[in-house]
């Protein structure tokens, strides 16, 4: 029966198991994702989440509680620069566990133990756009209905102008063929017919006899 054990010591002795966690919460914050078990993430997750949330706060007092947790001075400097201006304005739940299966060995469950803000995967970094509400006119005025005399005038002009538009279209065509006389054709000079060539011959021919 497991009643009331809140705490896995993941089979290790208090100071074991206190020397993992801080090694691996500094690689975690240096490396920004790591590659573990899943009962050790669940319990490096309650390790370095409170870690994180004291670099908000950058102070003497809150640099030495981070350093007496992670006992490098990398993972520190890392944590209050770049990792806490990343996560200012995340209210809390900095790490993210992704499940990759089981391992060969021992068929231990494994995961990827990652910063959120430091997957390009899942953060866009687009924003939602905020949700506007509209409101409705108090007093939305109503169309006015037309009586049958205007609307029956506005459908008779509308069907005259075409038809007087189409009329104006068929006489154009005519006006700019009476426009233009057609012109004769006119024979030029030395060009004559076979008939009349031998006519004159044959008038020629008794002239001389």
């Amino acid at each position: 029966m497991n009643h009331g054990n809140k705490v896995n010591h993941l089979g290790r002795t208090a100071s074991h198991r206190k020397a993992m966690l801080s090694n691996m919460a500094g690689s975690l914050i240096i490396h920004k994702k790591i590659t573990t078990t899943v009962a050790k993430a669940k319990e490096l997750r309650k390790f370095v989440e409170p870690l994180i949330t004291k670099a908000k706060d950058d102070t003497t007092h809150s640099r030495r509680m981070v350093f007496s947790a992670l006992k490098h001075k990398d993972p520190v400097k890392e944590l209050f620069g770049d990792v806490a201006a990343k996560v200012a304005d995340r209210p809390g739940g900095y790490t993210r566990i992704l499940r990759t299966g089981n391992r060969l060995g021992d068929n231990a469950e494994l995961c990827i133990m990652e910063l959120v803000d430091y997957n390009e995967t899942y953060t866009t970094g687009k924003k939602a756009p905020a949700k506007t509400r509209r409101k409705r006119a108090a007093g939305a005025k109503k169309s006015v209905a037309k009586p049958a005399a205007e609307v029956s005038e506005e459908n008779e002009t509308a069907v005259a102008a075409p038809a007087a538009g189409k009329k104006s279209k068929a006489k154009a065509p005519k006006a700019e063929a009476n426009a233009t006389p057609e012109v004769p054709e006119i024979e030029q000079p030395g060009e004559g017919t076979p008939d009349t060539e031998d006519s004159a011959k044959t008038e020629s021919a008794e002239d001389a006899i």
